[in-house]
């Protein structure tokens, strides 16, 4: 376990959009070392490590993988949603919710009734004008006055009475019910409604943030009460709040992992690593690498288009199968308890006062992301598909009433009231160092086979490396597409992927190679399964590895969980669809 008793307090490191020179914060000395370029050329073998751990040079050959990209699953996956006729997913049916079920570490499925009262009468929401814009702060930095205003609104909420709409269990089965299968989609039969793993994923809690933060508010009498955000983006955001760990205050739960209490470093990259210097700069990368390097379009991340009739998990943007999970994933105590409780499992997760700081920091990633990140990486960070813009979902609102309300009016967070503390973006300079030599496949001698595609599906319980074809040479603007991921829903899944990388120390994950990641959080559906996929942008890979000249490359598995989960169906290269322009204007960051 990684603590921060020993690093020294990050610098004001003020956000910028030049990236001519990056930030140093708590960068390792070979950050700043150079070496001579390699020259020799880029031979086609390939290696592969036998097991998570480095066991030495012995390799099993059985695990060696050599694939032709292109080669594997149907066409190309594009970054436009599915053209085909659909209609926006309308509200559930709260009269028709039906039980929701997890499972056990032990595999044992369990009902519960996460649903909510019904009064019978719905109305639609509309926004009310806002003379004042309250300003979300940042959990570590709370005034006493503000927390204990914090904790006493908290505190009178879980004091409601239980069948009160507003009161804290019912706002907690909230994502119980959207997200571990209380509700069906309407007219789809029984095909579950999901909010996760797709384009709904940051409106829906939006949604269900400004409502919990207007109940907060109603209770003491204070309209401009703003919701704490827990920056874990920030180095001095990477442990716990403060706020959250008194046994005797209304934030506190029990059901966290006791491993990861303060000091203990958040990891978003679930590495392992037991030093507080890599963990935070692993978690800078990471951040980097969702929210600028690793997406092509808008829905790389946002999430793929889930509309009436799609089913469930069709694909999680950059930062939900990031950042977002590995913090649900940290916090749960998937140890001691039976299904990850609290935040390690959708069902219970909002049962933890800090779920709500939690994604109130998710939900300050898409502001930035939309309005203040550098615009010239992607050509259009708006989503004007219909079936979007007109999806609707159903809360309580701060006076018990049941309102409907859709995406269309959530996309602009200074339309809704609210917006977010400035604090320090460290990551946002953060690119990973370049590579100073040529990277090149090296190991030749390690065993070598070339195998044909039906190599595929492959259960990913340990390293594996395949060699892919680009799609041309030179500085190709390329995706890398993973596709018919097979997961097993009630399990947590992760798993990195890396580019020309034959370092079997997998807990570095601060450098040029690391592509990015998928990650789930255990959660219902009806066949314990979901096929999912996602894409990674190489461009800005290529650059910083050098090798544009090359006709291959190599990627790099790595599973982040223990056991059998995840199953792959086929990796390849494609050309980016949706290129970025080549000149755009930078919006300056904040």
């Amino acid at each position: 376990m990684a603590s921060l008793q020993q690093v020294l307090p990050a610098t004001n490191l003020r956000s910028s959009s030049s990236t001519a020179t990056r930030p140093v914060v708590f960068a390792k000395p070979s950050h700043f070392l150079t070496h001579a370029k390699r020259n020799h050329h880029h031979r086609r073998l390939i290696s592969c490590s036998s097991s998570s751990s480095n066991e030495g040079s012995k390799v099993d050959r059985r695990n060696m993988l050599l694939g032709l990209g292109g080669m594997y699953g149907a066409a190309n996956l594009l970054s436009t949603p599915d053209s085909a006729s659909a209609n926006p997913i309308q509200a559930p049916q709260i009269d028709k919710c039906g039980n929701s079920t997890y499972d056990t570490s032990a595999g044992v499925a369990t009902q519960i009734n996460c649903c909510p009262p019904f009064t019978g009468t719905i109305i639609d929401y509309k926004l009310p004008n806002f003379p004042k814009t309250k300003v979300r702060p940042s959990a570590h930095r709370l005034s006493p006055e503000y927390l204990f205003k914090f904790n006493t609104a908290v505190d009178r909420m879980r004091r409601l009475p239980k069948d009160d709409p507003r009161s804290f269990m019912q706002q907690a089965n909230i994502h119980c019910a959207y997200c571990n299968g209380g509700y069906d989609q309407p007219g789809q039969g029984t095909l579950d409604l999901q909010v996760h793993n797709g384009w709904l994923f940051f409106p829906f809690h939006r949604w269900y943030l400004y409502f919990y933060e207007r109940i907060l508010g109603k209770l003491i009498g204070d309209p401009t009460f703003a919701l704490p955000f827990w920056n874990w983006d920030n180095p001095k955001g990477m442990t716990i709040p403060s706020a959250f760990i008194d046994p005797k205050s209304a934030l506190y739960d029990a059901k966290r992992n006791p491993d990861n209490m303060p000091p203990a470093v958040v990891d978003l990259g679930f590495t392992g690593s037991t030093d507080p210097l890599q963990v935070v700069s692993n978690n800078l990368t990471i951040m980097y690498t969702e929210m600028v390097r690793g997406n092509s379009d808008v829905y790389d991340f946002m999430g793929k288009a889930y509309r009436e009739g799609t089913p469930v998990n069709p694909g999680p943007g950059s930062s939900e199968r990031g950042s977002h999970t590995a913090i649900h994933a940290f916090v749960g105590d998937y140890k001691n308890q039976p299904a990850g409780e609290d935040m390690g499992n959708f069902y219970s997760a909002g049962r933890d006062p800090l779920f709500y700081s939690h994604h109130s920091n998710v939900d300050r990633m898409w502001t930035l992301w939309q309005f203040f990140l550098p615009s010239n990486k992607i050509p259009d960070k708006k989503i004007t598909d219909p079936d979007f813009l007109n999806t609707a979902f159903l809360f309580y609102d701060e006076n018990s009433q049941l309102v409907r309300v859709t995406v269309k009016d959530c996309l602009d967070n200074l339309k809704m009231g609210f917006e977010y503390e400035r604090v320090d973006l460290p990551w946002l300079d953060y690119r990973p160092p370049a590579q100073a030599a040529s990277a090149k496949v090296t190991r030749a001698g390690k065993t070598t086979a070339k195998v044909e595609d039906t190599v595929f599906p492959i259960v990913l319980d340990k390293i594996v490396r395949v060699l892919l074809q680009k799609t041309k040479k030179g500085k190709a603007d390329e995706l890398l597409v993973i596709e018919n991921i097979v997961v097993d829903t009630s399990k947590f899944l992760k798993f990195d992927v890396f580019v020309n990388d034959e370092d079997d120390n997998v807990t570095d994950i601060d450098k040029a190679s690391y592509a990015g990641t998928y990650a789930q959080i255990p959660h219902k559906t009806k066949e314990k399964t979901a096929t999912t996929s996602i894409r990674l942008k190489l461009t800005d890979v290529y650059e910083d590895m050098d090798v544009t000249d090359d006709d291959t490359i190599l990627v790099t598995l790595v599973p982040r969980h223990e056991g059998p989960g995840v199953t792959i169906g086929g990796i390849k290269i494609i050309e980016n669809p949706t290129p970025a322009p080549a000149a755009a204007a930078a919006a300056p960051a904040s």
